[in-house]
């Protein structure tokens, strides 16, 4: 089990970095034997 906490306690660093570094987009988690294997970034960029 400390395997997948650990994983999940990463996961959660991991998308608050790209949280803060985007303003519109999307985090996408892709998860596999309920441990998340990939962290997908969709920026957008707005046009003004």
């Amino acid at each position: 089990m400390g395997g997948r906490k650990q994983n999940a306690e990463l996961a959660i660093e991991n998308v608050k970095t790209h949280l803060s570094t985007m303003k519109y987009g999307t985090i996408t988690l892709v998860i596999q034997d309920s441990l998340v294997v990939q962290i997908e970034k969709n920026e957008k960029i707005r046009l003004k």
